[in-house]
């Protein structure tokens, strides 16, 4: 039997619908915000993938960054009130807390205020998508933390400029819902010798990396980490020790644990972690958060 006109042409615009939904990409996805506290943007689809155990400490066992970790948590909790907060910047040494920080201070914070406040990570690489993020976010009427960890840009990095759109520039500015928050190494997101190739070789050095620097400046708070003394570091290894229960003697304690910084070349909170899995791993003992 004969294929009928009004066959072909039904088949044709079945074909046509395929080959534009192939196109058009898959469809955004439905953001759950009650599937958890923390989440991960997911720009391929428009997805806020949930995070139901996210990976952080206590803010009891940050030691040694006391006067940063009280400016970002009462900076954390007025914006999670619904009052006035900035974004923050947390730059400065390797290891020393930085984004264990930003997750440990949005925990204790929703805890202490029962408000629901949401952290979003964005990956440093979907920068970019940043725009669509916060439209997304804008509607969604939640207060958010958007957190990029290990921010920096290189010299022909564009992706800078979504940023610093995001944060406060374009017509309609940041949602008032979102603050951002980010940690680096550099202050300001650029290593220096590209700053100083920059002026060394530009017409009007004063105006070469203006554009750049001034990312920097559109985050209303910058909290500085530095190298950890010895101190310090012995009272964030006294402090894992108590918390999970490890049963060694402080002298021995000690002694390994500075031998162990002086094996990894310099003292940190990252080191400090280390030793204090390893010893766990030695002892036969699970590192179970509470």
């Amino acid at each position: 039997m004969a294929e009928q006109p009004d066959d072909r042409l039904l088949l044709e615009m079945r074909r046509i619908a395929d080959a534009l939904e192939r196109l058009a990409g898959p469809a955004p996805a439905l953001n759950d915000w009650s599937a958890a506290d923390c989440f991960v943007w997911v720009p391929a689809n428009l997805r806020l993938q949930p995070v139901p155990r996210p990976n952080r400490v206590a803010l009891s066992l940050i030691r040694g960054v006391d006067h940063v970790r009280d400016i970002l948590h009462e900076n954390t909790q007025r914006f999670a009130e619904g009052f006035a907060a900035n974004n923050v910047l947390l730059w400065g040494a390797r290891g020393m807390g930085k984004s264990s920080l930003v997750k440990a201070v949005h925990e204790d914070v929703r805890a202490e205020t029962g408000a629901p406040l949401k952290l979003v990570e964005v990956h440093r690489e979907d920068i970019a998508s940043l725009p669509g993020l916060l439209d997304i976010l804008k509607a969604s009427g939640q207060r958010v933390i958007v957190f990029c960890d290990d921010l920096s840009f290189d010299h022909d990095d564009t992706a800078y400029k979504s940023l610093k759109a995001a944060l406060d520039g374009g017509i309609e500015g940041r949602p008032d819902n979102v603050l951002f928050y980010a940690t680096s190494n550099r202050r300001h997101l650029l290593p220096r010798h590209m700053m100083e190739n920059e002026q060394s070789t530009a017409i009007n050095p004063s105006e070469a990396v203006e554009e750049k620097v001034s990312l920097s400046d559109r985050f209303g708070l910058w909290l500085g980490f530095h190298k950890c003394s010895q101190d310090d570091y012995l009272t964030m290894i006294d402090g894992y020790a108590d918390y999970f229960g490890l049963p060694l003697e402080k002298d021995v304690l000690h002694h390994e644990a500075l031998e162990w910084a002086t094996t990894r070349g310099g003292r940190s909170g990252r080191v400090a972690w280390q030793y204090i899995q390893d010893l766990a791993g030695r002892l036969r003992i699970a590192l179970e958060r509470r």
